[in-house]
């Protein structure tokens, strides 16, 4: 049988892999992995992304019996040399839907002559040029794109097994130099890898998606998936999650279908990406071009830090840094109050996200950013601002969250606890809280910052 490579990207995983289940039928395989990041330019990946990628590739080898040959440099070259030494016969791989992966993929399709260059599906339910509206345009409001795009396309395929491989190869290791500067491998505690991707979607499937509408909302219960970094580095297929939620024992009802269109939200941002390929560096809604951000370092790093005075903001920053990782509920309160109370350009969040987060994801980390900031796709109004101290107390009702990241205020009662400024004297006293010294004063006035932003927003609204 001829010998055929097949690239692994963002697919780390062997069951459901139909790139990798053709190959395995086609003939004998080169296991690849390639680090680009010339390729990937201002996208290659942050600090939190390449902890993840080390295990994940460290798991995916021991998967492979030790015979994933990893390399970094130029895809396009690395490949031609391994045609030339295996007698490669055909490249198979899955598609990514990144502007330059795009482009580049169809480079190496032109390029790679006289070898079967043949690409599949494996990250999204429904691939975006297959999602149109009637005239044969993308969809821009995530409903109508659901609902009566994605429902009434042909269903997801069905998870595919693990193939039956013949591997070739030694199993060359370049280093990719994934664990720099700050020691990521030392914060983390994530189990990472196919099989750990598969114990946390049954884990929630079994305690977290019954009561998942509400539940979803407060970042002190379990029933969020936290499978977005699994999904992302693909040790685990949304057909393998749409297909085992489906078959839980939640079979109908608000919480099956809010996960579900929870799923539909990854591929509308994927769809944004593909159509849209500026969604990372340009205003959806070109009025936003106008907005009057401001440039303030001291704020933008009191955010970074989470030092910002506000309880709820900064225990979300902190998760992030401590973690790799924020509750979404908490994304929306964080990157509000950056856009709207502090007057930062959106970007800002958007490439420390980057950097941070283990899930950080071109297209759902620009597309959410884009619509928290109001400049995006069926985005919440640029009016609607997130307050803090509502948004703490409504959803961290316990405090158990906040006091777990911001641990000065551990001994705050309750009623300070998402305002610790208005606390009496005696009160902040008995809790050992300084404010200035052991926790920060806000650094903007709720009131007042909201005032500004408003305003800010009259400039560009008129037409």
């Amino acid at each position: 049988m001829p010998p055929i490579l097949f690239w692994f990207r963002q697919d780390l995983r062997l069951e459901d892999n139909p790139g990798l289940f053709e190959a395995a039928k086609n003939g004998e395989v080169l296991p690849v992995y390639i680090l680009d990041d010339e390729a990937a330019g201002e996208f290659k990946m942050g600090g939190a992304s390449r902890f993840w990628l080390h295990h994940s590739l460290k798991s995916l080898d021991a998967s492979l019996g030790g015979k994933l040959s990893v390399f970094k440099g130029n895809s396009k070259e690395i490949l031609k040399g391994l045609i030339a030494e295996y007698g490669i016969q055909g490249v198979y791989w899955n598609r990514c839907y990144e502007p330059f992966r795009i482009r580049d993929d169809s480079k190496i399709k032109a390029e790679l002559q006289g070898v079967e260059c043949k690409s599949f599906n494996g990250s999204l339910l429904w691939e975006p040029f297959g999602i149109l509206k009637s005239d044969g345009t993308p969809y821009k409001v995530f409903t109508p794109f659901y609902r009566k795009g994605c429902l009434n396309a042909p269903s997801p395929r069905e998870p595919l097994p693990a193939p039956s491989l013949t591997i070739i190869g030694n199993g060359v290791k370049e280093d990719l130099d994934l664990l720099p500067n700050v020691r990521w491998d030392e914060k983390f505690a994530w189990d990472i890898g196919e099989k750990q991707a598969q114990d946390r979607l049954h884990a929630f499937l079994s305690h977290g998606l019954n009561g998942y509408k509400e539940g979803r909302n407060y970042p002190d219960k379990t029933n969020v998936s936290r499978l977005s970094p699994y999904l992302h580095f693909g040790q685990i297929s949304p057909n393998q999650v749409w297909y085992g939620a489906q078959k839980s024992s939640v079979q109908e009802g608000p919480d099956l279908d809010h996960f579900l269109s929870e799923l539909g939200w990854r591929e509308f941002s994927y769809s944004l990406l593909y159509h849209f390929p500026e969604l990372p560096r340009r205003n959806f809604q070109e009025k936003f071009d106008r907005f009057p951000w401001q440039d303030n370092d001291l704020l933008l790093n009191a955010w970074k830090k989470g030092q910002t005075g506000y309880p709820i903001v900064d225990a979300g920053m902190r998760e992030l840094w401590q973690t790799g990782y924020m509750h979404n509920r908490v994304r929306m309160i964080v990157g509000s109050f950056l856009v709207k109370n502090l007057l930062l350009h959106w970007h800002h969040g958007e490439a420390w996200f980057w950097d941070c987060l283990v899930d950080a994801d071109l297209a759902s980390n620009s597309a959410s950013w884009q619509w928290v900031a109001g400049s995006g796709a069926d985005a919440a109004p640029y009016f609607r601002i997130f307050n803090p101290i509502l948004q703490g107390e409504k959803f961290d009702p316990e405090g158990h969250y906040t006091r777990r990241f911001v641990p000065e205020l551990e001994k705050m009662p309750l009623k300070y606890l998402f305002n610790p400024w208005e606390a009496p004297s005696n009160v902040l006293r008995d809790a050992n809280v300084i404010l200035g010294s052991t926790y920060p004063k806000p650094i903007v006035s709720m009131e007042e910052s909201r005032d500004k932003a408003l305003e800010a927003f009259k400039t560009i609204s008129v037409s």
